[in-house]
């Protein structure tokens, strides 16, 4: 089934136009519609008490390509 959820289809990028440091969680509310400050409050709340925020914010910072489109 195609077109159940609102991001099918869709490439997670770094945002160019909505980025504090390296434009992940930009990228990511981007891709799943949300607003940029959530993902940001909600990337701080999984560093602090799943202890790999910042690893994976690195790991994605070097995998993620930049939006071409923006």
């Amino acid at each position: 089934m195609t077109g159940q959820y609102p991001w099918e289809g869709k490439k997670l990028y770094l945002s160019r136009r909505d980025r504090k440091i390296a434009g992940v969680c930009g990228g990511i509310a981007d891709y799943f519609g949300l607003d940029s400050g959530l993902v940001r409050v909600l990337w701080v709340l999984f560093g602090i008490f799943a202890g790999g925020g910042v690893i994976a914010y690195i790991i994605a910072a070097l995998l993620l390509k930049e939006n071409p489109y923006e």
